[in-house]
């Protein structure tokens, strides 16, 4: 495996799991913890949900700029040859990265905190933006796939 080969497949995982990951719990998971579970266990659910798939997405936060640059110093020789996309998706990353840190670091919080007191409408309320966050994210990393998936191959 050549080393572009290798910073490349390590920075299309990272992405597949942050990306991916995202639309698991907004298309799949969400809708069914719905249906199966009352108010208070599905707020329960997300408090021990969210914390694992953060140390997920902390992973791919740091491996997709290391790879990013790599793909960049060993396709495009350096910054200033690399294409417009390449601009326009290391903007669409600092956007999710800036969402995913409000969400840790302000939402869950919340969240935890009203799950732990058993107020169990500021959790929900909680939730909700968290969910809205996520949404907004999902679709901020649908765009930058799009992007990423409509430049011809290396």
């Amino acid at each position: 495996m050549t080393a572009f080969a290798l910073v490349y497949t390590l920075h299309v995982l990272a992405a597949l799991v942050w990306v991916g990951g995202m639309f698991f719990a907004w298309m799949v998971l969400r809708p069914a913890v719905g249906v199966a579970l009352e108010g208070p266990m599905r707020l329960k659910l997300w408090v021990q949900v969210f914390p694992r798939f953060f140390k997920w997405v902390w992973a791919a936060v740091v491996v997709l700029p290391i790879t990013g640059v790599g793909i960049i110093n060993l396709h495009f020789v350096s910054f200033e040859t690399a294409p417009r996309y390449v601009q326009v998706m290391m903007g669409l990353y600092v956007v999710m990265v800036a969402l995913f840190i409000r969400i840790q670091g302000l939402q869950l919080p919340e969240l935890r905190r009203a799950v732990e007191h058993e107020q169990w409408q500021e959790g929900a309320a909680a939730l909700g933006r968290i969910r809205r966050l996520v949404g907004i994210n999902l679709l901020v990393g649908l765009a930058l796939v799009a992007v990423a998936a409509s430049r011809p191959g290396f």
